[in-house]
């Protein structure tokens, strides 16, 4: 997995915000279309493509879409 990678997948979740606009930096709860649910399907998505378990608290501890990643390179 590269951060290229997990970032067009991060991205591609959002069904309203333009992809382009969402970078390794942002500040995911910022995003217009962050909620609970979206939590749930960045989750879901890191399940499913990289086998990795994110947990509420992973997401919580998360300030940006690379903490996400970061979090993601150490559970594997």
């Amino acid at each position: 997995m590269t951060q290229n990678d997990f970032l067009e997948k991060f991205s591609a979740q959002f069904e309203e915000t333009d992809p382009s606009t969402i970078s390794l930096e942002a500040k995911f709860r910022e995003l217009d279309e962050w909620s609970s649910m979206m939590a749930l399907i960045v989750i879901a998505m890191v399940d499913e493509e990289y086998d990795i378990t994110l947990t509420g608290d992973d997401i919580r501890a998360a300030n940006t879409v690379k903490d996400i990643y970061d979090t993601i390179v150490s559970k594997s």
